[in-house]
C-alpha cells in the first residue's frame, strides 16, 4: 500500500492505505478522529465537514491520494487549537445558544460556520442572510434558527 502524509490538527501524520480510500474513512477508521461524522458518504449531507487548508470541505468526497504532505486538515477536534483556547468562539456560541439537540451534525455545522465567517471577514463585510442560506449542512432536528443565531454570535467573537 502507498503511504500518504499530511497534517492533521497541527501534526504530521502518515497512513498506509490505498490512494482511493476516502479521507473520511482514513480519519475515522485509521486515525481514530471521530468528529467528522458519516452521514451520506456522497458529499450531500455535510455531516463530515472539516477544513482543508482553512476552507470547508467534505472528507467523504476526497480520496486520501489527493492530499499533499503540506495540506492541513482540521477537524472539530483541532478547531480550538487554531485560536489557542479550550474552545473556539464558534463552539462557545453553540453552547451559549443551546444549539444541539441530538448533536450528530453539529461538528460539521460548526466547521462550515467557521469557514463562512473567515471568508466573509476576508471580504471585509458582515454576514448576510444569503450567506447563512448558503450553508447546506443538514440538521435532522431542525435547529436552524438557533444555528443561525449562534453563527452570528460566534462571528462576533472570532
Amino acid at each position: 500500500m502507498p503511504e500518504h502524509t499530511f497534517r492533521l490538527n497541527g501534526r504530521q501524520v502518515t497512513v498506509d492505505v490505498a490512494d482511493d480510500v476516502r479521507l473520511l474513512w482514513v480519519l475515522r477508521d485509521v486515525l481514530g478522529v471521530t468528529g467528522p461524522k458519516y452521514g451520506c458518504g456522497i458529499n450531500v449531507c455535510k455531516a463530515c465537514t472539516s477544513h482543508l487548508n482553512g476552507k470547508a470541505f467534505n472528507p467523504c468526497a476526497v480520496p486520501v491520494g489527493a492530499l499533499d504532505a503540506t495540506d492541513e486538515v482540521t477537524t472539530i477536534e483541532g478547531l480550538p487549537d487554531t485560536v489557542g483556547r479550550p474552545l473556539h468562539p464558534m463552539q462557545e456560541a453553540w453552547l451559549d445558544r443551546d444549539v444541539a439537540q441530538c448533536g450528530y451534525c453539529q461538528p460539521g455545522q460548526i466547521m462550515a460556520a467557521v469557514a463562512l465567517v473567515r471568508q466573509v471577514t476576508s471580504e471585509g463585510r458582515a454576514i448576510t442572510d444569503d450567506d447563512l442560506d448558503g450553508i447546506r449542512n443538514i440538521c435532522r432536528c431542525g435547529t436552524y434558527p438557533r444555528i443561525r443565531d449562534a453563527i452570528r454570535s460566534g462571528a462576533a467573537g472570532m
